[in-house]
């Protein structure tokens, strides 16, 4: 039984993006750094500082969120500046954000379940999109490139 409203559009879902979406989301740095950049673009070493993380950590994560098309990095001379890849990321953060989580603790529900290991394994991501990842995440196994 089709439920849609006769005159609403049809709304496609590309479930590979939003797998990505969700390993991005999964880890609290890269939220955080998400979060960050829908100010602007940002410098690494000036998220670091903001943020209170290292570098290195900073740089990692950037490269993650780069692998799955959520930010891009642009050259400045002789440092890159990230911002996000589309400015709907943007709204979509926003909205996301703004969504009210019913939780039932009655029924013993953790309020807050480690998201990797009971919510998204990436076993289930690859059901989902029908790609192969690698360990995390954001790419092809090996064996598959």
């Amino acid at each position: 039984m089709n439920d849609r409203e006769p005159d609403s559009p049809e709304i496609a879902v590309d479930a590979a993006a939003l797998a990505r979406v969700g390993i991005a989301l999964a880890d609290d740095s890269r939220r955080r750094l998400l979060l960050a950049l829908l100010e602007g673009p940002a410098y690494p070493a000036d998220l670091a500082d903001r943020l209170g993380m290292t570098r290195g950590n900073v740089s990692n994560h950037l490269s993650c969120l780069r692998g799955c098309g959520l930010v891009i990095a642009n050259p400045a001379g002789r440092r890159i500046s990230y911002q996000l890849a589309d400015p709907k990321l943007a709204q979509a953060l926003a909205d996301l954000a703004a969504l009210v989580l019913i939780i039932d603790h009655s029924q013993g529900q953790d309020p807050m379940p480690d998201p990797v290991s009971s919510c998204c394994p990436i076993g289930e991501i690859e059901k989902l999109t029908g790609s192969s990842t690698d360990a995390t995440g954001t790419g092809p196994r090996a064996g598959d490139r």
